[in-house]
């Protein structure tokens, strides 16, 4: 009778555990939320209405989740973090705007994510393989690259955006509409109130400028020599010259084996908005 008894409980505390395979009991899911059956939702987790989650995501604890928000396959959010919450912004006034993220996310302990609004597109987008570390928050309508690495408490305002490949350090602000080139690299506690060149290594311990080129992590990435050398070539040019940035833009462009990378370079400063860091 004594290991009946036991047999029960132990029965009893397990349906307590999971009301259904990978949602714990505590879990609360709307009826409206699509959830992959292959995902695990952990204890306290909140998963809304209009929420999407592809396969395998999983739900450590404590999470809660806000739509309209479509999630990837194979996403790990880690406890207290906030996703597809309403913008910060005083002139939203409660449109259905969204939040879209792809695959092979890690979003760390408090993290916040912010839906787009009206006026920036309706869509905060967050891409594949990125590393959100704790604390840190991606406001309304932010596009993130894949492969991006946010370290601890970097912060981002809004209509921001990340290239591919991209780690802002801990604790950098980063000033709405700024963006934020490919390949780059931001030293922890910089403030960042205009654009980052691609490739480029900032720092605010460089007095907030860029001091050359992200080899280390070009080589990393499988870059070439060859293509390391025209990178390095176009910023010689750029920051070590005597001529100005329309001087050193109208030079590159005359040297006719100048690289695809250099061309990258080219655009995104023609096209900044806010200027560069140099």
């Amino acid at each position: 009778m004594a290991e009946y008894g036991q047999a029960f409980e132990q029965s009893h505390l397990d349906s307590m555990t999971q009301s259904s395979a990978g949602m714990h009991a505590t879990a609360i899911v709307d009826s409206r939320a699509k959830v992959h059956p292959s995902c695990e939702i952990g204890p306290y987790s909140v998963v809304g209405p209009e929420v999407e989650l592809g396969e395998k995501c999983h739900l450590i604890s404590h999470v809660t989740i806000e739509g309209p928000t479509t999630i990837g396959a194979h996403n790990r959010f880690y406890p207290f973090c906030s996703i597809g919450m309403a913008p910060q912004d005083l002139t939203y006034a409660g449109e259905p705007t969204r939040l879209e993220m792809g695959d092979h996310n890690q979003i760390r302990e408090f993290v916040t994510i912010n839906r787009g609004t009206v006026k920036g597109g309706g869509i905060t987008r967050v891409g594949n393989h990125t590393l959100l570390m704790a604390y840190v928050h991606i406001a309304h309508d932010c596009s993130i690259g894949n492969h991006v690495i946010l370290a601890n408490a970097a912060t981002l305002g809004g209509h921001i955006t990340v290239g591919d490949w991209a780690v802002v350090g801990a604790l950098c602000p980063v000033h709405h509409f700024v963006r934020i080139g490919a390949h780059s690299f931001v030293g922890g506690g910089t403030t960042v109130t205009r654009d980052v060149l691609p490739f480029s290594k900032t720092a605010a311990a460089r007095d907030t400028h860029a001091y050359g080129i992200n080899a280390l992590g070009l080589e990393r990435r499988g870059f070439s020599k060859e293509r390391i050398r025209k990178i390095h070539h176009a910023y010689k040019l750029l920051l070590a010259s005597k001529l100005n940035t329309s001087q050193a833009l109208e030079r590159l462009k005359s040297e006719p084996d100048r690289g695809e990378d250099v061309d990258t370079l080219i655009s995104f400063i023609e096209e900044s908005e806010r200027g560069v860091i140099k």
